[in-house]
């Protein structure tokens, strides 16, 4: 492992490890979009950058920005954790992540489209027709039903790695209801107040109109009868682990933030409750999961939708975001045939590569899962926030045992990858600077236009050697920068 020649008491703990490092190139000598920041790192005293660090702690603090631990014992909010060294991506990187990311998602929606219509992908056999019929997030209740533009999914938040060699790849797709834009956006914040000068010199992209054009998004998918549309946020309420998110982003929209019981449906039309009466609604961005959305058409004791809602979707009186049954696309199995879609609808190779994924529900693959999860990461293949997983090498012979069961109990559930060797970002923690984990999160809206907001959401796994980089099991994030040409 060699030693950063970065000369700053800050990197005296700091050794380059055997994974790519976003800030230094093999030999340590810093790579060319993190020049400015390592030269105003080299000013930096650790004491002084703690101080900064602290005050960056502080506002989340006073801003309620909190996410909830699920399965602990002690209290469940927790006060999002973040690092205050910005992640730097140079323009051209970034130039090929987003022409990979509009040609993926342009793929994926034509899939959804064709599947809940004629099924042309399913009748040539490029995916296999059981795979989709037996997803639990397949809706037959969409089959036929025309969604506005023909756009299933108009909100995306996808998961990239960077891996040997610095090559970005998809690790998932995020299409139900992807989370984490308003970290994303507080993090931007924080940045420009704690490093102001080092921001303003660095010509970084602005994220700053990502609310307006979510707004503009929602909007042109509404009922083409409804220039003038009304647009809501629909929770699940207070409880909800994301419910900071949810009222964040109504209030930047400056739209109603609602629960299921603020709506009402009458004659197939949509209504908001308000203290001057009634309001008609005609375009719900939902943050709730389509089980729930409706107890009239899906779960029968759901407190949390709008009894009736599916029905006035199905007349077109209003429009859903995401539409329902997109989570069909988001399935881990599904997943591995993304590069198949894209050549099937589009005519293109892949930009952006898929992670190697074996199928629980192939014989030999799911042999080779069982054969070799000392090796893997096997995933549920409808979990989300790091559930559902076993990560192989730091795994125990018990924890291989119970997962080799519920993959023999239930294969279609389950996929195996490898164990990727994510690339590493510089952390602030415990007074030095060390390399760790990240992933990245675009995120991507699908209205009259594709609009993909600079960088994303760095996600960082915290503790040194986790490659685990959800908040909910301990990860944080820091600012990402996409700088300009």
């Amino acid at each position: 492992m060699a030693k950063t020649s970065l000369d700053s008491p800050l990197f005296e703990r700091y050794q380059i490890q055997q994974f790519f490092d976003e800030m230094f190139d093999e030999n340590g000598q810093v790579r060319g979009p993190y020049l400015g920041l390592a030269q105003r790192l080299s000013l930096l005293s650790p004491e002084e950058f703690a101080r900064r660090q602290s005050a960056a702690d502080l506002s989340f603090l006073r801003q309620g920005i909190t996410f909830t631990v699920y399965g602990h014992d002690d209290a469940t909010e927790k006060i999002f954790p973040y690092d205050l060294l910005p992640r730097v991506l140079a323009a051209h990187e970034w130039s090929d992540v987003e022409r990979g990311l509009k040609q993926r998602i342009t793929a994926l929606n034509l899939f959804l489209r064709d599947i809940y219509d004629k099924g042309k992908i399913l009748a040539d056999k490029q995916v296999p027709r059981e795979l989709v019929y037996s997803c639990k997030h397949f809706r037959r209740e969409m089959r036929g039903l025309r969604v506005p533009r023909g756009i299933y999914v108009s909100v995306i938040g996808s998961d990239l790695v960077r891996t040997e060699g610095g090559r970005f790849a998809v690790l998932e797709d995020n299409l139900r209801v992807p989370s984490g834009v308003s970290y994303m956006l507080t993090n931007r914040q924080i940045m420009k107040r704690v490093f102001p000068r080092l921001f303003r010199d660095y010509n970084v992209r602005p994220i700053d109109h990502y609310g307006q054009a979510l707004l503009s998004t929602l909007r042109s998918l509404a009922p083409h009868d409804r220039p003038d549309a009304t647009v809501v946020l629909l929770t699940p309420g207070v409880y909800n682990s994301a419910y900071f998110e949810h009222a964040f982003l109504a209030r930047m929209m400056g739209i109603q933030l609602v629960e299921g019981r603020d709506l009402v449906i009458h004659d197939n039309l949509v209504y908001m409750k308000t203290t001057s009466g009634l309001k008609r609604v005609d375009v719900i961005y939902r943050r709730i999961d389509d089980d729930f959305v409706d107890s009239l058409a899906f779960r029968p004791d759901s407190m949390l939708g709008v009894a009736g809602l599916f029905n006035a979707y199905r007349h077109g009186n209003v429009t859903l975001a995401n539409a329902i049954g997109t989570g069909v696309a988001d399935d881990k199995a599904i997943y591995a045939y993304v590069p198949t879609m894209i050549k099937y609808y589009l005519g293109e190779e892949a930009i952006l590569d898929n992670v190697e994924t074996y199928l629980g529900w192939e014989p030999k693959q799911c042999a080779y899962i069982l054969d070799n999860i000392e090796k893997l990461v096997v995933k549920a293949v409808g979990e989300s926030g790091g559930y559902g997983m076993l990560i192989g090498p730091h795994s125990t012979a018990a924890q291989r045992e119970d997962f080799k069961e519920k993959v023999r109990a239930n294969p279609r559930n389950y996929v195996g990858q490898p164990t990727l060797k994510l690339s590493c970002a510089p952390c602030f923690t415990e007074g030095r600077v060390e390399p760790r984990h990240v992933d990245l999160r675009p995120y991507i809206l699908y209205g009259r236009e594709m609009t993909i907001v600079p960088g994303g959401l760095s996600r960082v796994a915290l503790q040194r050697g986790s490659l685990v980089v959800n908040s909910s099991q301990g990860g944080g994030s820091k600012d990402t920068w996409v700088l300009n040409d």
